[in-house]
């Protein structure tokens, strides 16, 4: 089964299940869908690699929003950015994470690889 047929079979099945369709398919996804990058939907995404995508995306966009906004007219050393960036990043990766997969076991929503094969 392409990358699409399994997306569409997870779309129809999370549009059943009563999630918000701006919290499984956020506008930033539906953009990397029309680049063409083949990621599932939040709720099928493994663990780690949500933590990573959305920590990083996180990490990097607050930090230098935070950082041309505030922390350098606060005269911030740069280190110290950085790594509150990491860690904000990382807290946050983490508990979107747990979130999609708090969602996952609540709505008893199959493994992406199942959607595969049925």
């Amino acid at each position: 089964m392409s990358f699409e047929s399994q997306r569409e079979r997870a779309l129809a099945i999370l549009a059943k299940s009563g999630i918000w369709q701006s919290n499984y398919a956020p506008p930033a996804l539906h953009f990397l869908w029309k680049l063409g990058v083949q990621v599932p939907p939040p709720h099928f995404a493994r663990f780690w690699p949500t933590v990573l995508w959305l920590g990083g995306t996180f990490g990097l966009a607050w930090g230098l929003l935070m950082w041309f906004f505030v922390w350098s007219s606060q005269r911030m050393a740069p280190l110290a950015a950085v790594l509150t960036s990491l860690i904000s990043g990382a807290l946050f990766g983490l508990l979107m994470a747990a979130y999609y997969a708090h969602g996952r076991r609540k709505y008893k929503l199959p493994d992406w690889q199942s959607l595969d094969g049925a």
